[in-house]
C-alpha cells in the first residue's frame, strides 16, 4: 500500500478551483455560442455565415429552391431597433421559426438584399425573397409579394 502526502498552499488551492470553475464556465459559454450560432443551420440545413458576395445570397437562396434575378433589386442598410413594438411580433415570431433571433442584433446595422424570384410555384410575378445580412452572417429572411394583396412567409419554398 502507498501513501501520497502533499503539502498545498491555501491560496493555490483556491486559485485552482476558481480557475476549474471558470475553465468550466467558458467551456460551458463557448457550447452555447457554438448552438445559438448554428440554429439557423441546424433549423435549415443551411449555414447562415459566410454569406459575403453577391454570389454567396444567390447560392443560399438556392438551397431553399429558389431561382432569383442575378442582381438584387434592392439594397438598404436598416437600424435594428433597440426594442420591439408590437408591430414587430409577427416579424419576429416568422424569423424565429426559422431559427433566427433578431434580438441578438438590437441597435446594429444590418443590410437587406431583396431579389426578385422567378420561379415562385404559383407563377406570381413580383414576388421578392429578402435577406437580412450581418456581418455576412444571414440572421434574417423571408419571402414576399408587394402587391395589394400580398402574403410573406419564411424562406422555405411552398410546395
Amino acid at each position: 500500500m502507498f501513501i501520497f502526502t502533499a503539502k498545498v498552499n491555501r491560496k493555490k488551492l483556491i486559485l485552482g478551483a476558481v480557475a476549474a470553475v471558470l475553465l468550466c464556465g467558458a467551456a460551458i459559454f463557448a457550447a452555447t455560442a457554438l448552438h445559438a450560432r448554428g440554429a439557423a443551420a441546424l433549423s435549415t440545413g443551411r449555414e447562415p455565415t459566410g454569406v459575403k458576395t453577391n454570389d454567396d445570397r444567390i447560392t443560399y437562396l438556392a438551397s431553399y429552391g429558389w431561382t432569383v434575378e442575378s442582381q438584387p433589386i434592392s439594397v438598404e442598410e436598416l437600424m435594428i431597433p433597440q426594442e420591439f413594438d408590437d408591430t414587430y411580433t409577427q416579424y419576429l415570431q416568422l424569423q424565429s421559426s426559422q431559427g433566427f433571433d433578431l434580438t441578438k442584433y438590437c441597435g446594429k446595422r444590418v443590410k437587406r438584399y431583396a431579389y426578385a424570384i422567378t420561379n415562385y410555384p404559383t407563377g406570381e410575378e413580383g414576388v421578392q425573397a429578402g435577406l437580412l445580412i450581418y456581418k455576412n452572417t444571414v440572421i434574417g429572411g423571408e419571402v414576399l409579394s408587394p402587391q395589394l394583396n400580398g402574403f410573406i412567409h419564411d424562406l422555405k419554398k411552398p410546395s
